[in-house]
């Protein structure tokens, strides 16, 4: 997910995103936690989708 896209997106809409993107994360670390996670490098990618996501928010505030 780029940054430019997330920009096209409206405020509601990023709120959504974030919140699935939260409940991904959940997931991911769980998995983890059951040794059931091959790709472990999901975990820092949907970190820092929220943090982009976040980053979007702010400025069209």
């Amino acid at each position: 997910m780029k940054a430019s896209e997330l920009k096209k997106l409206s405020a509601d809409e990023l709120k959504a995103k974030l919140a699935e993107q939260r409940q991904e994360l959940f997931n991911l670390r769980f998995q983890h936690a059951a040794a059931q996670l091959e790709k472990t490098s999901a975990i820092s990618a949907a970190r820092k989708d929220i943090a982009r996501i976040l980053t979007v928010l702010k400025e069209k505030e």
